[in-house]
């Protein structure tokens, strides 16, 4: 599917949450791996506030890309964001969203 580039560049960007390894499966704990590169994947909890709208986004961004300085309320850049529409079934239960995905989040804007 293809995705689609976000412009933040007018946006106020914080830390909601902060990073944590993006898991495969909760059962098993297995952590996800970016096919490209080979780093641990993390999800980070953005709030993306621009033109008096604020919504909170959780983020995935490979490891090599996440400042190890966020934490909640801290200030960010968010560097090549991109969103993807997705799909699946699971057990007869179909299921679609939008995935956002960083090449990195830096602290500081």
């Amino acid at each position: 599917m293809p995705s689609f580039k976000i412009d933040t560049s007018t946006a106020v960007v914080f830390v909601a949450t902060p990073p944590t390894p993006k898991l495969v499966s909760k059962q098993t704990g297995e952590v996800a791996i970016d096919r490209e590169t080979g780093a641990q994947l993390m999800i980070v909890g953005l709030l993306i506030s621009d033109e008096g709208e604020g919504n909170l986004y959780q983020v995935t961004v490979p490891s090599t890309g996440v400042d190890a300085s966020l934490t909640p309320g801290t200030p960010v850049s968010v560097i090549g964001l991109k969103a993807r529409d997705w799909e699946n079934t699971f057990n007869g239960q179909t299921r679609h969203g939008i995935s956002f995905r960083a090449v990195a989040i830096t602290a500081g804007v």
